[in-house]
């Protein structure tokens, strides 16, 4: 891609409130974390590929199927921070961050976002698509983006936004969550150990950097992933697998 050292690393936990064990289901035959990982490969090579976690269980599935694994603490706050102490031994200058939820994530928009990161000024990348269905607007699992002019982050929330006065739906985009991260991002994120106020009260933790005045470029993909959030969304994700 250029001179600089990148890898796109998956953070991955066991201990989900929602869902526990959940990179562990099984997929039409595969565990969800492979499905996630294939993707990446195909986008960058098995070479820059790395599954962070802390779970035994987790590190023998991955390696099993021949994933690279890095192990972190228990203690991270977020997959974000999980993704900062993974580096401090992978040493990158950039870091891809593809959750470990997204089993039908596509390899080129994985691609996009490292581009867009290696073109941009150096701050925080983060994909987004159109919303087209009301019902994903209205829901509150789903980020919702706001951009000025050039697509940058004025603000993500899982409320529904932008709307009329009416109460209507006109437009909105949603996060993707796929981010470019550099070794400094990182850096900051680990080194203040307590989520700030709309982080918190959101819980999307891309906010923090929001909050800190660092800027988020977000780039348009064509279409969004299928995230598996809680064991409910495990059918209609099977399918779409199925389909493709």
């Amino acid at each position: 891609m250029n001179e600089n050292k990148f890898a796109v690393v998956i953070p991955a936990r066991y201990q989900s409130s929602r869902f526990p064990g959940k990179p562990l289901v099984d997929l039409c035959g595969k565990p969800m974390i492979q499905h996630v990982w294939e993707r990446c490969c195909e986008a960058v090579g098995a070479e820059k590929v790395y599954v962070a976690t802390d779970s035994d269980q987790i590190e023998s599935v991955v390696e099993s199927f021949g994933g690279a694994v890095i192990r972190t603490s228990s203690d991270c706050l977020t997959g974000t921070d999980r993704l900062a102490e993974a580096n401090r031994q992978l040493n990158c200058d950039f870091i891809i961050n593809v959750q470990g939820d997204e089993p039908l994530i596509s390899p080129a928009d994985i691609n996009t976002v490292a581009q867009a990161y290696l073109a941009g000024d150096g701050s925080v990348v983060n994909a987004m698509c159109k919303i087209i269905d009301e019902r994903e607007f209205r829901s509150f699992t789903v980020p919702k983006v706001v951009c000025d002019q050039s697509n940058k982050l004025l603000y993500m929330s899982r409320s529904a936004i932008p709307l009329t006065k009416n109460n209507e739906f006109k437009f909105s985009y949603k996060q993707v969550c796929i981010y470019a991260f550099s070794k400094e991002h990182l850096e900051f994120f680990i080194s203040h150990q307590s989520k700030t106020p709309l982080e918190e009260i959101e819980d999307i933790e891309i906010l923090r950097f929001l909050e800190s005045q660092y800027p988020v470029q977000m780039i348009e993909v064509d279409s969004g992933s299928m995230a598996v959030d809680i064991p409910e969304d495990v059918v209609r994700v099977k399918a779409a697998l199925l389909n493709n």
